[in-house]
């Protein structure tokens, strides 16, 4: 039973990390009736404009993550980024509060080194070769390991921050400092990764829910820097990668469990489909099911939460997302275009509204459906070259 939001009966959502992809979360829950509470490092962030309430708090800082939890009660907590004291979450669940999917999930997904040692060594998932390093001198040591090209990664970033293709023993000192200043945490270790030359690179949306394991059709994606460009979605592959990319999705998900939907991430090769990373949330590649799906991943991930069942899952339209960056930092700035981008047929703008821009830092998704997936990429890349940013300076 639903009470009315703010009254006594409500059901609370705390969303720890208020970007894009957690606006998109609070609209779906308040649709359901649901009282919803945005967290995160810095003022107005995105979902903070559309939730009920909003706190500014360090997510690293456990003891303030748990002030602001234990002051709301939240029936669930919900977070959207890898940035956060997960070792609290821990605590907090022990404690009776429900963090979704699971507290373990968003501890061992918050670092590259927990996801990839229970897919690779507990799950025995295909991956690429990886090792670690602590210091200059080991990862100089790793990357003789693991041989040149390799990618070079943060043990915790977002968006691709701080990773890199080192392409020969000269690069390591480079990949050291750009993994070092791209990180999300104080800890300098990172990962280094075999190159797997893939055919594609895909995002499996997985839901766990009262209904069962289901899947979204799979999401191509095109990345730069560590960092997504362009989606589309259905991506083609054939019957048998789709069933060793399922039994994969399925291994992983179940052994981090708790309802909600999971962005799935597989390098596709010729003979092979490789595990590469997974979140416990919506994925940025996915906001391409805001234009395609019966019901999108942030809708299908809300349901899951809440206990909903998750009926079969209906690709309307072929789709595509591209995504619109800026490349100057401002704390002023407008984005223009806008009305030429929607005379486009079958397409649709998400300005995220983030209060400054920074280099890198999206500030706009264009999401087009068409015949195919070819014709809605197509589109959606004309729509972002309309879409022009203008800075400000004080």
């Amino acid at each position: 039973m639903y009470g009315a939001p703010m009254g006594q009966h409500a059901k609370k959502i705390m969303l720890l990390g208020s970007g894009e992809l957690g606006k998109e979360v609070v609209i779906e829950a308040q649709r359901l009736g649901v009282e919803t509470i945005a967290v995160d490092r810095y003022a107005d962030a995105p979902a903070m404009q559309v939730a009920h309430r909003s706190y500014v708090i360090d997510m690293l800082d456990g003891e303030a993550l748990r002030r602001t939890i234990e002051q709301e009660k939240p029936d669930y907590i919900v977070p959207e980024i890898e940035a956060i004291a997960t070792e609290t979450l821990i605590e907090l669940e022990k404690e009776g509060f429900n963090v979704v999917p699971t507290a373990k999930a968003a501890n061992l997904t918050m670092d590259r080194e927990g996801i990839r040692r229970l897919a690779s060594e507990t799950l025995q998932l295909p991956t690429a070769k990886y090792a670690f390093a602590n210091t200059l001198e080991e990862l100089r040591s790793a990357v003789n390991e693991i041989g040149v090209p390799c990618v070079i990664k943060p043990i915790m970033s977002s968006s691709g921050k701080g990773q890199s293709v080192c392409r020969s023993l000269e690069e390591v000192e480079h990949s050291w400092n750009e993994a070092l200043e791209g990180g999300r945490t104080k800890r300098a270790r990172v990962i280094v990764e075999e190159f797997i030359r893939f055919e594609s690179e895909i995002t499996l949306l997985t839901v766990r829910s009262a209904s069962g394991t289901s899947f979204c059709a799979p999401i191509g994606h095109i990345q730069k820097d560590g960092d997504y460009i362009v989606s589309w979605q259905p991506h083609n592959m054939s019957d048998r990668q789709i069933k060793e990319a399922e039994e994969i999705a399925s291994k992983i998900t179940d052994a981090l469990g708790g309802y909600g939907l999971f962005g799935v991430e597989l390098f596709l090769t010729e003979n092979k489909v490789f595990f590469s990373e997974v979140s416990p949330r919506p994925h940025d590649t996915g906001m391409v099911t805001l234009a395609t799906q019966d019901l999108s991943e942030f809708a299908l991930h809300v349901r899951a939460i809440l206990g909903f069942p998750v009926p079969e899952i209906t690709l309307r339209t072929p789709g595509a997302s591209h995504a619109v960056k800026a490349w100057q930092e401002s704390k002023d700035y407008q984005v223009n275009g806008l009305e030429k981008c929607l005379e486009l047929p079958g397409t649709q703008v998400r300005f995220f509204g983030k209060p400054e821009t920074k280099i890198g830092r999206r500030i706009a998704v264009v999401l087009s459906s068409g015949e195919t997936a070819e014709k809605a990429r197509a589109v959606a890349e004309e729509g972002a070259t309309k879409l022009k940013i203008t800075y400000h300076t004080s």
